[in-house]
């Protein structure tokens, strides 16, 4: 499985999702920075968000998020809580998309970061398959693979990703992933000291099933609300143990063949 390791600080985004409002200027930047293509709208029903989710033409992600919930004087009545978050690939640091493609197409750069080279993608859709998350997406014009590059561009030249940048309430952090989880945890105690003790992180561990991401969240409710898995595992993980099963297989094959040969011989 493909790691991080490149001596050098990893970068990456850090969602909070308590101060997001919903603007959508991460959307709209990314697009306009990225040259991702526009679609006509399609109002979809799906309350405010008519994005529906990320594609090959919508990099981030802004989900509006109704729950109902007790309304305030206990008689029973319900009132609506609005959840909002930008969602993004996560760029995990057990990486089965890198794993999986043929070409080199998907690569890991030096901020830790994992990009997709469209020039050298062939269109297969492995990693489509094999991303836990649903996040890399086919264009269908041509069958290629795109996804958030954390704006390789623009950071390799010491700038902040486009979405980072346009997001009015600082919901959307980007910075050394270090950094950026020792920050997020005293977020969260602070919140927990307001009462807001269902805010949580998701993603920030490294002893997780992809050993932690470089974009990662902090949620007011369960990640299955927001449309996340609730425990992700890399789908690469068995891949070793399975091909020294097969080697083993075939070799056993092998020797009753040969035994069988010989046998036949004398």
């Amino acid at each position: 499985m493909t790691t991080v390791d490149l001596g050098m600080p990893r970068m990456g985004f850090f969602t909070d999702t308590t101060v997001c409002i919903g603007c959508k200027a991460c959307e709209v930047a990314c697009k306009e920075w990225n040259a991702v293509p526009s679609k006509p709208l399609n109002l979809t029903g799906e309350s405010f968000d008519n994005t529906s989710g990320l594609t090959a033409d919508s990099w981030r992600h802004v989900a509006f998020i109704e729950k109902s919930v007790p309304a305030p004087g206990g008689d029973g009545a319900k009132d609506v809580k609005w959840l909002m978050s930008s969602d993004v690939c996560k760029h995990c640091t057990h990486a089965a998309c890198l794993d999986v493609c043929p070409t080199g197409s998907l690569f890991r750069t030096e901020f830790g970061t994992v990009v997709v080279q469209q020039d050298i993608c062939n269109g297969c859709g492995y990693c489509v398959s094999a991303c836990p998350y649903g996040v890399i997406d086919q264009r269908e014009d041509d069958g290629r693979v795109f996804k958030c590059t954390m704006c390789y561009d623009r950071i390799g030249d010491g700038g902040e990703p486009a979405c980072a940048k346009a997001c009015p309430t600082d919901s959307i952090q980007y910075g050394e992933l270090d950094l950026l989880r020792d920050k997020a945890s005293r977020r969260v105690a602070e919140l927990h000291a307001q009462g807001l003790t269902d805010a949580r992180l998701y993603g920030e561990s490294p002893d997780d099933g992809v050993g932690g991401t470089g974009a990662f969240f902090l949620l007011l409710d369960e990640p299955e609300t927001y449309g996340l898995p609730p425990d992700p595992v890399v789908t690469t993980r068995d891949l070793p143990g399975m091909w020294r099963r097969t080697a083993v297989a075939a070799a056993t094959l092998l020797a009753g063949v040969a035994v069988s040969f010989a046998g036949a011989r004398r």
